[in-house]
């Protein structure tokens, strides 16, 4: 029996009565995924019982891109699109005419399935990406996200990384962990249960641990007025800025939008930051 023989009214009635909002959206996502009605009720009750969407049809679209997701990884956030368009304007701005200057060169640490790398990917053809984390599943998601030639490295931040890339890196753009390990209750639920701590507690009372290192590491694998990227809560920005300024860094913040998160700019030395 195909998936669209099944009344997409009932779909969307189960999954409002277990407390979707988006149950319209919700429902066309799991027909246009099913291959056939059984495998249709297999998604939408495991959708009732509480499993994430995303993981469920194993994808996410971010921007104009669809990224591959499954269980058990971070799935990319919404949000997160205003820090990846900071970084392909920031791309931009490193490419000078063609075959005028190297190519420019972007890592995402702490990358997940890659959501940050993969769009500058697609935006900045001339672009040298890469992408680097310590999970061996998103890891692996990564590597179907990124084009061939992208490069997907194991390490832990910007610890393990190749050497070559040392000094190199024009654009360093990342979600690292940020929530004080505290807060992770306040999570929802499908975050709590379903994605990786490591991937969302960032370390210390106020969860900047993670972003301490980069303040502290960066600054050797940047290019000369490169950029470093940083997705936090707004309440973490003035503190980490204020963490980044004694270690050198020209500091900018992009503030907050209205999901309370902000991107913290740095640039080494008193390289002047562009618009």
């Amino acid at each position: 029996m195909d998936p669209t023989d099944v009344p997409l009214d009932d779909v969307v009635a189960r999954l409002r009565a277990s407390g979707s909002v988006f149950a319209e959206d919700e429902a066309a996502i799991l027909v246009r995924a099913a291959a056939d009605a059984g495998e249709l009720e297999s998604l939408v009750s495991r959708r009732v019982a509480g499993a994430p969407l995303e993981p469920l049809v194993g994808r996410v679209r971010f921007g104009r891109l669809d990224l591959e997701v499954g269980p058990g990884v971070f799935v990319p956030r919404q949000r997160s699109r205003r820090l990846a368009h900071l970084a392909v304007r920031r791309m931009r701005q490193r490419v000078g005419g063609e075959g005028s200057s190297p190519a420019p060169v972007m890592l995402e640490p702490y990358c997940g399935v890659a959501p940050l790398a993969a769009t500058v990917a697609a935006s900045v053809p001339r672009a040298e990406v890469h992408a680097a984390d310590v999970d061996a599943a998103a890891l692996a998601y990564a590597r179907r996200n990124l084009p061939e030639g992208a490069g997907v490295h194991v390490a832990d931040g910007l610890a393990g990384l190749p050497s070559r890339l040392r000094g190199r890196i024009d654009v360093i753009a990342a979600v690292p962990p940020y929530v004080p390990g505290a807060e992770l209750e306040l999570m929802p639920r499908e975050a709590r249960e379903f994605e990786p701590a490591a991937a969302l507690v960032g370390g210390g009372a106020d969860g900047l641990d993670h972003v301490r290192r980069i303040v502290r590491d960066a600054g050797s694998w940047t290019a000369p007025g490169g950029s470093v990227l940083v997705e936090l809560h707004a309440a973490q920005l003035v503190v980490a800025a204020r963490a980044a300024r004694p270690a050198g860094w020209t500091v900018r913040i992009h503030p907050p939008s209205a999901s309370r998160t902000g991107v913290l700019e740095l640039v080494a030395g008193s390289e002047p930051i562009a618009g």
